[in-house]
């Protein structure tokens, strides 16, 4: 599959492709991290996937105008591929925070998609879907990253990232055994991820809590929207997942019982899931939420 070129928005930014080519029918924004796990979807669904502006290999954006809107910019970039693809449709498979873009995207622009699939989605309005208290696993998480800023380790900005992300990929798993799955979720040789807890803290979650109002209309995507999302989530509450299916009116809720962020890695046979629901077939235990 020959992968494209760089794609360029329409502010002249250079976006990162991490795989695919033009013959894509699903475009994964910001999926790098987890395209190949779910190569077995790929093969029967050609995929695009990119990094998101100031992620991954894409162009780093510094001017404080351009950061202004946040992952509004994410949803017009996404536009900008459906375009660059010549597709009129485009399914779409989207992760935690991205899962909005990929949610707000559907809004705007729902003739252009076929079917989205939510992986532990961010919540669309994170004040009424606050993350649980934190458990064991989350307290030795956090005191373990507090005693890595008080006592950064030797090395450059590489060897931190790497030590970072040793301690905080445990929360992305129920079964600690999996974690060492999660290593190259930070992507440390890239610039753009040393640097992402600044972009994250200062530009992506304000936005985020600015981009999903309360009372935002989506009755009228109609396309099928799978939800996957575990009720062990440490990241994106489960909760989350649930407003997401009941705001959606076409969307099913794929619960997974005692599984954190990274459903994948946990509960392997949800990628078949996946697969089968682009095929379009909704997994038999992928339920309708309404209360």
């Amino acid at each position: 599959m020959a992968r494209l070129s760089p794609l360029v928005t329409s502010d002249g930014l250079r976006l990162a492709v991490a795989a695919g080519g033009d013959d894509a029918t699903v475009v994964v924004p910001n999926g790098a991290y987890f395209a190949d796990d779910l190569a077995a979807v790929w093969r029967r669904h050609p995929a695009l996937v990119y990094d998101l502006r100031n992620r991954g290999a894409s162009d780093t954006v510094a001017d404080q105008a351009r950061l202004a809107r946040g992952v509004l910019n994410d949803v017009d970039d996404l536009e900008m591929v459906r375009r660059r693809l010549g597709r009129d449709r485009i399914d779409l498979v989207a992760h935690s925070y991205v899962g909005v873009v990929a949610a707000l995207y559907a809004a705007a622009h729902s003739d252009r998609v076929r079917r989205l699939v939510l992986l532990s989605p961010a919540p669309p309005d994170p004040a009424a879907a606050p993350l649980p208290p934190p458990d064991a696993t989350a307290t030795r998480v956090f005191a373990a990253l507090a005693a890595l800023q008080q006592a950064p380790p030797a090395g450059d900005g590489e060897a931190r990232c790497r030590a970072f992300w040793a301690v905080l990929r445990d929360l992305y798993v129920a079964d600690p055994a999996l974690a060492p799955r999660v290593a190259d979720w930070g992507r440390c040789a890239l610039p753009n991820e040393r640097a992402f807890m600044a972009y994250w803290t200062a530009q992506v979650e304000p936005s985020l809590r600015r981009a999903v109002p309360p009372d935002a209309d989506f009755t009228h995507v109609t396309a099928p929207v799978l939800i996957v999302h575990g009720t062990a989530d440490r990241s994106a509450p489960y909760a989350g997942g649930r407003a997401w299916a009941r705001r959606l009116p076409n969307a099913r809720l794929l619960t997974l019982d005692g599984v954190a962020h990274a459903p994948w890695i946990e509960r392997p046979e949800i990628i078949e899931a996946v697969a089968r629901f682009l095929d379009g077939d909704w997994p038999e235990a992928a339920t309708v939420v309404r209360d």
